[in-house]
């Protein structure tokens, strides 16, 4: 066995070619697809070393309590609900800081406990804030979930209760400001005319606050109750499409306002999205299906993890909501521990394990893990932020983006990570496949290369090692000592001088993620 000093072997790729488009959001950024249709991104963490804490200071090694809101301000600053610390936190600039509240005291188990108190923000106190939006002069208001109210911080920094009792008295009635009363609100979203929509969860409710304070009830009120055992009997949620004022829902938890001023809900206990049309005053299940039943000694429907047409995907415990430049909408499938998206009727994972397992890794769309993120926002490039919240982490979702320097020449290209590979033979396309040589591609993978003969070539990196033969669509792997035998999609062949093998082997047998963009005809290696 001749073994090479480097790699010298040439091979690639083939992948069946299938159409793929780009898609556009806020800001002119492309969304590249691949050859499924699947959105092309990236996964990374910016802020939380993923211990639990409160830590402020440079963005990669502030603490987080397991953080469950998030907003972002025209400015970029992205604001985030420190739930079980009772802070509002700002990342700005590479850098977390206390924006509003303080903490009383600390349990018996060292914990911060929170309280109720207006005032400048850097003396208010708040106790398990959730959702937060920001209107357009840049007012911030907060569901204050424990404290059972809804918080205004106004452009001079001062907090204010808007709606709820100021004792954090929890109840479910109608009225105007402080005579109202909640039941840990989950979100606030707020109309470009002033108006708040709460999804108020324990009440089962969605409330609206008018630019008086009047808050309304929007919807019926749920009778169900379940006995979970033993006679005790809980109130609970339920399940009706149709009239807003008959509608029923089981603990919201997360609204987006569209376009058209109408309200996308997460029902997170029916693990359902469901949208008003305020106008219209009714109420459709637009994904999770329509057939919802829940069972007598249950407090919510069954959940599951299925994506595809709305009406037939699956969620488990939906919660924040954000909507995206082309009236796509963003949730927070928080223990599915992923981020779906419906579009078009349509359902699909954008971030996260496709079998629902949770776990705090970065990556591609399809190489990446969540640890129950709770709520998401975007910002005005459409970059996509993640409370992740058991992971203590805020991640961030951004858009996969080809090297500005690809030329759009009608010619193959062939792109590995954000790089674009240089060969010294042009790629071909044989039967509606692309293959390319690859050395350039075999030395950025740090694979060591060994023929064995004219026929066979031995792939190695660590205690892996993959064997092909030319002519031949079997392939032998070797992991750890252990072998395995697969089978290609095409023949590895040597033509002047270069070896060419299916693009399959890389993104299988290397474990790598292979698209086809056919808009910029080229190969995309992640």
């Amino acid at each position: 066995m001749k073994k090479l000093k480097s790699v010298i072997i040439s091979s690639i790729a083939a992948i069946t070619l299938l159409s793929a488009t780009t898609v556009f959001s806020a800001g002119s950024t492309p969304f590249i697809k691949g050859s499924a249709g699947n959105l092309l991104l990236t996964v990374s963490t910016i802020s939380g070393q993923g211990e639990y804490g409160g830590t402020n200071g440079a963005a990669v090694d502030a603490l987080y309590r397991a953080p469950q809101g998030i907003a972002v301000a025209a400015d970029g600053s992205i604001y985030i609900a420190g739930t079980q610390s009772h802070i509002i936190r700002q990342l700005k600039d590479g850098q977390v800081t206390d924006y509003a509240g303080l903490t009383l005291d600390v349990n018996d188990q060292g914990l911060p406990e929170g309280g109720i108190s207006d005032g400048k923000k850097e003396q208010s106190v708040f106790q398990g804030p959730k959702g937060i939006a920001i209107d357009s002069r840049g007012n911030m208001f907060i569901a204050d979930s424990m404290n059972n109210v809804i918080r205004k911080i106004d452009t001079a920094g001062n907090v204010s209760t808007l709606a709820g009792s100021p004792e954090g008295l929890q109840g479910a009635t109608d009225g105007k400001g402080l005579l109202a009363l909640f039941f840990q609100p989950s979100d606030v979203v707020v109309a470009p005319n002033g108006t708040l929509y709460v999804a108020d969860t324990l009440n089962h409710a969605i409330r609206s606050i008018d630019v008086q304070g009047v808050v309304k009830t929007l919807n019926a009120e749920s009778i169900r109750s379940v006995d979970l055992f033993d006679g005790n009997v809980e109130l609970a949620g339920d399940f009706k499409d149709g009239k807003l004022s008959e509608a029923l829902f089981n603990e919201p938890a997360g609204l987006a306002l569209d376009a058209k001023g109408n309200l996308f809900v997460s029902d997170t206990g029916n693990q359902l999205i469901r949208y008003i049309d305020l106008a219209a005053g009714t109420v459709t299940t637009v994904a999770g299906g329509t057939n919802v039943t829940l069972a007598d000694d249950s407090l919510y429907a069954e959940a599951d993890f299925i994506d595809g047409a709305a009406a037939e995907a699956k969620f488990n415990f939906p919660k924040g909501l954000a909507l995206s430049a082309e009236g796509g909408l963003y949730i927070a499938d928080s223990q599915n521990n992923a981020i779906r998206y419906l579009f078009n009727h349509r359902v699909t994972t954008v971030a996260g394990d496709r079998l629902g397992t949770f776990g705090d890794e970065d990556g591609t769309e399809r190489h990446s893990k969540l640890n129950n993120p709770t709520d998401v926002a975007l910002n005005s490039a459409g970059e996509l932020f993640i409370a992740d919240s058991y992971n203590n982490k805020i991640k961030k979702v951004s858009p996969y983006k080809l090297p500005a320097k690809l030329l759009k020449d009608g010619s193959i290209h062939v792109v590995n990570g954000n790089s674009e590979v240089a060969f010294d033979a042009k790629p071909q396309n044989i039967d509606g496949r692309v293959l390319v040589p690859v050395r350039a591609i075999t030395e950025e993978l740090q694979y060591e290369v060994e023929f064995v003969n004219s026929k066979v070539v031995v792939l190695t990196k660590g205690t892996t090692s993959i064997e092909l033969t030319i002519g031949s669509e079997m392939v032998k792997k070797i992991v750890d000592g252990v072998a395995v035998s697969t089978k290609l999609d095409t023949k590895p062949f040597i033509t002047e001088e270069r070896t060419y093998v299916p693009v399959r082997f890389l993104s299988e047998e290397l474990g790598l993620q292979v698209e086809w963009s056919q808009e910029y005809k080229t190969v995309i290696i992640r």
